[in-house]
């Protein structure tokens, strides 16, 4: 018997924007470097080493972003214990939608996320570490 999807993801992200502040690119540019906020980057390792990174955001890949953020956890992290803002992005703003939102039912806040994530961030001139950059990599030839 095939699978019926009874809520799509498009549904699931809209009610996550509707819960939790979704930033304009451009304010969350101006917010980079700030000391009372974390960027937290949720792309996939991948996706850091084939495109870049913000400097200074928080890599938590969304797969470990509840076990990170739980300090009840082994594998909790303290940079979720910090009495800072939080601003989630992905690539495009749709995964970071779900992960505020996530963030948010836990308890931790404030939360946003950014509209259109690093692919709008990049487009827009936000400061990008290109990837024969980032720390712990080879450099490419």
């Amino acid at each position: 018997m095939p699978q019926n999807i009874t809520t799509g993801y498009r549904t699931l992200v809209d009610a996550a924007e509707r819960e939790v502040e979704t930033l304009p690119t451009e304010e969350a540019i101006k917010l980079a470097g700030s000391d009372s906020v974390v960027l937290v980057d949720i792309r996939d390792i991948r996706e850091l080493q084939r495109e870049g990174r913000v400097p200074g955001a928080f890599h938590c890949p969304r797969g470990l972003l509840e076990f990170w953020i739980d300090p009840q956890s082994p594998y909790h992290k303290p940079k979720f214990a910090e009495d800072k803002r939080f601003v989630f992005f992905c690539a495009g703003g749709l995964r970071s939608a779900l992960a505020a939102q996530t963030a948010k039912r836990m308890g931790l806040k404030p939360v946003a996320h950014i509209k259109g994530g690093f692919g709008a961030w990049k487009k827009l001139g936000g400061p990008v570490e290109a990837p024969d950059t980032m720390p712990g990599e080879p450099k490419k030839a």
